[in-house]
């Protein structure tokens, strides 16, 4: 749903436009070819399709982490200047990531205290983190005591919960869930996706969701683009078409 429940302003600029994206891992396959989308400040997009589609490249491109072949990034109506730690840090903090897997996305020597508070320190903001860190653990239901714990001692839903807290502990403009309950029972999934959408309803932050779920990505985006065969090997000769699909996932008007 749209943050604080009301439908994203034309006026202000989108907090992330990808034109003519095309990027992929080897020259001669890209996964992506002319791809274009953008999703407007306090706007929650789903982008939907199966694996290997190239959804995942193309949010791993959205968040500043993947650099394309050819296209251009803006964040809030900014010109990407940089990738990865190359990226001026305005722009390398705008967006915040949660992953499908977090033991791959997690430091394994951290506890879960100093995995949330990483950004903070990278950033020159360590003084913040006691403070952050505890509001946050709070808000994702991690205890004092989980916070002592490396990811080894805890369960997939428990680290996933402190990457979700990770993702957010800079006050993202931008969140990029990556399949990002993929991994997840039910009633963990509720729980973080309750805690991003608080977060956009007090901050007004957009998101791109990433996943396969139809039913999860259209009960909470207020649209959803399918990736229709991106990255598929018999669709790599010609462009790829993001289909946009309304709510009750039929084709919207103008597509």
């Amino acid at each position: 749903m749209s943050a604080a429940g009301n439908t994203p302003g034309a006026c202000d600029p989108p907090a992330l436009r990808l034109s003519g994206i095309t990027a992929g891992y080897e020259r001669r396959s890209p996964v992506l070819r002319d791809i274009s989308l953008t999703v407007r400040k306090g706007e929650a997009v789903g982008l939907l399709g199966p694996s290997g589609c190239g959804k995942s490249t193309l949010a791993r491109v959205a968040a500043l982490l993947h650099r394309p072949w050819a296209g251009t990034v803006h964040l809030a109506g900014q010109p990407a200047r940089g990738w990865r730690y190359r990226a001026p840090r305005a722009q390398r903090t705008f967006a915040g990531v949660v992953f499908q897997q977090p033991r791959t996305a997690a430091d394994p020597r951290l506890t879960l205290h100093a995995l949330i508070a990483e950004p903070l320190r990278a950033t020159g903001r360590a003084g913040e983190a006691t403070d952050r860190v505890g509001r946050l653990a709070d808000a994702v239901g991690l205890g004092p005591e989980l916070l002592t714990r490396r990811p080894h001692e805890v369960s997939d839903g428990q680290l996933q919960r402190a990457c979700v807290a990770r993702a957010l502990v800079l006050d993202p403009g931008l969140l990029v869930c990556d399949e990002m309950t993929a991994m997840l029972d039910a009633s963990t999934t509720a729980a973080l996706v309750t805690v991003v959408e608080d977060y956009r309803a007090r901050t007004g932050a957009a998101l791109l969701a990433v996943g396969h779920d139809r039913t999860l990505l259209e009960r909470w985006c207020d649209r959803t683009v399918e990736a229709a065969g991106l990255g598929a090997p018999d669709e790599r000769s010609r462009t790829p078409r993001a289909r946009e699909t309304t709510p009750a996932g039929t084709p919207a008007s103008g597509t």
